[in-house]
């Protein structure tokens, strides 16, 4: 049986994958963090409301994108991953 997701690897799913795209569009980030619509819109208003991401409005079109505070959000991610990977954990 496949292991469940923790939160904080989902939002760091989410965040990487902003960061790496530059700016996204909602569907395309919607099928890339693997997550139901209901699930992807809690985890986006979360990330909106704590600042890690904008949302830019383009004509029709709506794109996300990481802010400072989301790209420090994964250095930090980052270096505790190292961390515990050091440790053997």
């Amino acid at each position: 049986m496949a292991k469940k997701r923790e939160r904080r690897t989902i939002i760091r799913d989410i965040l990487k994958e902003i960061n790496k795209a530059k700016s996204i569009k909602p569907t395309r980030l919607l099928y890339s963090s693997n997550l139901s619509p209901q699930m992807f819109k809690e985890y986006i208003s979360e990330l909106l409301d704590k600042n890690l991401i904008s949302e830019e409005k383009e004509k029709t079109h709506k794109f996300f994108l990481l802010t400072k505070k989301g790209k420090d959000f994964l250095e930090k991610y980052a270096e505790l991953e190292a961390m515990i990977k050091n440790f053997g954990l």
